[in-house]
């Protein structure tokens, strides 16, 4: 039974791990899963949101656990056929995944919002959740490099995360309105908790929190916020964190994601295996949690997801 609404937010594979194990501790639509939108891109003439179907697909039992992305039983006809007649390659579509691209396309074209679309997938797919895009605004993420920028999915899965990061541009932030479910709910004087799940802290959530009023709002929202390490050991459980880190400058520790959200966050979860590290994020104004993090198995995201929602209501007393 829930006690008053929760707030994730999250960006693909990571955080949807974490979304799932919280969607399962009975919070029905009391749970609202804010997804990054800032990897959005068209593609092929269709609007691929990866970080919002990574959500749906985990929530819905669909999703590709063996990848780590993309639907479960999944086929590649349509890009074997696009290959054979020399079109770009370079970002696979699923067949299955297809359908999902397709409607979305459809439904934007119509005048249909990014919310309104994917509210209408989750409720088909008999998600409870509400899973919200940040924003129903245009939004993308710019990774700079030395050779120039580049947008993210260039950057992340034709170039294979490869050129030296030197920062990040979010093109469209200061124009963009949040998304107006997520701002009530961080007004709501029944807010149970915001947690920011183990997602990429410079991609995944940093564009969450630089749109326009975010920011004050966590500042001033009624529950304790806590953040889950990406980093365990030093090492991204998923995708270039560390690899980023390192080229930013910053050493690629837990710690380190620590800083990055001080002042925004009531408490951190670290992975046990990064114990030694609980007295210095403490130092922060923050209380360090110690659980185990690494979500190989539902039971391990059953598992965080307790914890963390234990962990919020103890903040909160």
């Amino acid at each position: 039974m829930s006690k008053g609404q929760v707030i994730a937010l999250s960006g693909g594979v990571g955080g949807a791990k974490l979304a799932l194990g919280l969607s399962r501790l009975g919070l029905g639509d009391d749970l609202l899963i804010v997804t990054n939108v800032g990897d959005d891109f068209e593609h092929l003439g269709l609007n691929i949101c990866p970080d919002i179907d990574s959500v749906v697909y985990a929530l819905a039992g669909l999703n590709d656990q063996v990848k780590g992305w993309g639907r479960a039983d999944e086929g590649w006809r349509f890009m074997a056929a696009l290959e054979e007649l020399g079109g770009e390659n370079w970002f696979n579509l699923g067949d299955r995944d297809l359908a999902m691209h397709v409607l979305r396309t459809q439904a934007l074209a119509r005048g249909e919002s990014l919310t309104q679309v994917t509210r209408t997938i989750t409720r088909q797919l008999g998600i409870a959740a509400n899973v919200l895009p940040m924003t129903d605004d245009p939004v993308r993420t710019m990774v700079q490099t030395a050779d120039g920028p580049l947008a993210f999915q260039h950057y992340f899965v034709r170039d294979q995360c490869a050129p030296v990061v030197s920062g990040f541009e979010f093109e469209g932030i200061a124009q963009a309105r949040p998304q107006a479910d997520f701002m009530a709910a961080l007004k709501n004087p029944g807010l149970r908790a915001v947690i920011i799940t183990p997602s990429n802290p410079f991609v995944s959530i940093e564009p969450i929190l630089r749109l326009p009023g975010v920011r004050d709002a966590l500042a001033a929202a009624p529950a304790p916020i806590i953040a889950v390490s990406p980093i365990v050991a030093g090492l991204a459980i998923k995708g270039p964190a560390a690899k980023m880190m390192t080229e930013l400058g910053m050493p690629s520790t837990a710690l380190a994601v620590a800083e990055h959200y001080e002042g925004l966050i009531d408490g951190f979860v670290l992975d046990e295996t990064d114990a030694d590290l609980a007295d210095d994020v403490d130092s922060l104004d923050m209380r360090a949690l110690l659980a185990q993090t690494v979500m190989l198995s539902l039971e391990d995201r059953d598992g965080l997801a307790d914890y963390v929602i234990a962990a919020v209501d103890e903040l909160a007393v």
